[in-house]
């Protein structure tokens, strides 16, 4: 069995729930950064991880997702700055998830993580009554992903090789 983890991580959040996942992989397993990925062809599961941006997949993940995903196996693994609880997060993971649509989507890991200051100085900045609410809350977000939600993400990857292997 051959497992890809992929991800695009421009704070740090996701690449530390990358590295998680990866830690738990029982197979033969690579980790690299989504743009340095060509393709899946060759592996049997991909984890592909990235931030939300503008309430969806960050533009290169979804790119990505629609290019090469459709007809393999994929688990997403989703970083945010908001609350697990928030109304809205809902929404923003099935944007998530519809990129990936044409593949067989094994599951969905999402978290907080800490909203970097310069973000956050430019929501504030935006004009737009909901950024800058998310905005003043940067506060709660610092140190996320914390170690609970770092277990959780492991928890995650060793349920999704489970699932896998029950499917074969």
């Amino acid at each position: 069995m051959k497992v890809i983890i992929g991800y695009l991580s421009q704070t740090g959040n996701t690449e530390k729930v990358a590295e998680a996942i990866f830690g738990e992989i029982q197979a033969e397993k690579y980790i690299r950064q989504l743009g340095e990925i060509e393709g899946l062809e060759g592996y049997d599961l991909a984890f592909i991880g990235f931030p939300i941006h503008g309430f969806g997949p960050a533009k290169d993940a979804k790119e990505f997702l629609e290019k090469h995903s459709a007809g393999k196996n994929v688990a997403l693994f989703i970083t945010h700055a908001a609350p697990e609880d928030s109304e809205e997060l809902q929404q923003w993971l099935d944007n998530c998830k519809a990129p990936a649509a044409g593949a067989s989507l094994l599951g969905v890991f999402d978290c907080q993580g800490e909203l970097a200051k310069e973000v956050a100085d430019l929501m504030l900045n935006s004009g737009d009554s909901q950024l800058i609410a998310y905005a003043k809350d940067r506060p709660s977000t610092v140190g996320q992903p914390d170690a609970a939600r770092l277990r959780r993400a492991r928890v995650f990857a060793r349920e999704v090789m489970q699932k896998y292997s029950a499917s074969r």
